[in-house]
């Protein structure tokens, strides 16, 4: 499970091969021992909870990353490292 990212305390993870749990593009974050897994191309949850202010922060990052997050998920899906992806500043 490489993380790809980190900013603000948001550590941004994407598992090898995770496509049968949740069907469309996904990134897994944890913050603070909490873990929220939200869509790529909607920010929209799938699973778990951070603060609400660091959950803005997180899907202002994917908006603005959505393009290298997709090509990421396809790496991912078929075993292969992703690439970093620069953090929001």
């Amino acid at each position: 499970m490489p993380a790809i990212s980190m900013f603000y305390g948001l550590i941004v993870y994407m598992y090898f091969k995770d496509n049968k749990q949740h069907k469309s593009p996904h990134i897994h974050v944890v913050y603070q021992g909490q873990e929220v897994v939200i869509t790529i191309p909607t920010g929209e949850i799938l699973d778990g909870h951070i603060p609400n202010s660091k959950m803005k922060l997180l899907q202002a990052w994917v908006e603005l990353h959505q393009d290298e997050l997709l090509a990421d998920w396809e790496l991912t899906v078929s075993g292969q490292q992703p690439y970093k992806i620069d953090p929001l500043r």
